[in-house]
């Protein structure tokens, strides 16, 4: 296999130029996808660590109805379950490789689930792509988790005490005052994750996915050279991401003068 870039390789390259656009094609969606299910995975998952759910607060109480000071009824008083479970989730996802949960998430969870074996678009592959999109989704929802967390904790406590003197319920108050004001907030952060996911989709050629770097692993059986397809893949993911973060950086802009006074 030659390992040095020679221009006369590259014509060999460009006759799987189909590949490529295939490829693009596919990481695109897969990116979309992926920030689409991460993102409704990442607003129950910071929910549930917001959550005041504690079904043992009746234990911090004695007999008077006042809170008792330390002791193992204190401390159960405090537990919340649901703040437990997405917390253990968020840290897990965050603390592993992204290549060992998709492989996890296919060759065990999928495995143990018949999916069925179709083609969409005329070369996606169903059995493959969906895996691959929910273990990226998976993993975005963890680190999404932390961004829209943080973003409702910007929103000022005022505003919900505000909406309860209005006769808001929780839910009506988290609808109309709380989520929009911290989407608005977080929302360069969401964009930027999906340059992120852009890059990080190349992992899922390893189940067989026909993303960008499958294409570049097909050229390379192929014509046994790697560096040229290599860079052409570079070259689409610069096309891709770059423009993209210059975007989200001018969106950026034009929502932080509506901030300043």
């Amino acid at each position: 296999m030659d390992s040095f870039v020679k221009i006369s390789n590259f014509p060999m390259v460009f006759e799987y130029k189909q590949l490529f656009i295939q490829g693009l094609l596919v990481t695109v969606l897969l990116s979309i996808l992926t920030v689409v299910i991460g993102f409704v995975l990442a607003l129950i998952l910071a929910l549930m660590r917001l959550s005041n759910f504690r079904p043992f607060s009746f234990l911090g109480l004695n007999e008077e109805g006042f809170e008792v000071d330390g002791g193992w009824r204190s401390v159960v008083s405090r537990f919340n379950p649901l703040s437990l479970l997405a917390t253990a989730y968020v840290e897990i996802l965050r603390s592993t490789p992204v290549i060992v949960q998709v492989f996890i998430v296919y060759y065990g969870v999928f495995s143990l689930i018949h999916l069925p074996s179709f083609t969409f678009f005329g070369f996606i592959k169903f059995d493959r792509f969906f895996p691959g999109v929910v273990a990226m989704g998976m993993n975005s929802g963890a680190y999404l988790c932390e961004i829209i967390r943080s973003g409702i904790q910007s929103v000022d406590g005022g505003q919900t005490e505000a909406a309860r003197s209005l006769g808001l319920s929780q839910a009506q108050n988290l609808r109309f005052i709380v989520l929009p004001q911290a989407i608005k907030n977080i929302l360069p952060a969401i964009a930027n994750e999906f340059v992120v996911i852009i890059k990080e989709s190349s992992i899922t050629f390893t189940i067989g996915v026909q993303d960008i770097m499958s294409a570049v692993n097909a050229v390379k059986g192929a014509t046994f050279i790697l560096v040229e397809p290599l860079l052409v893949a570079t070259a689409i993911y610069f096309c891709l991401c770059f423009p993209t973060s210059k975007i989200i950086a001018y969106f950026e802009r034009r929502m932080s003068r509506g901030d300043k006074r």
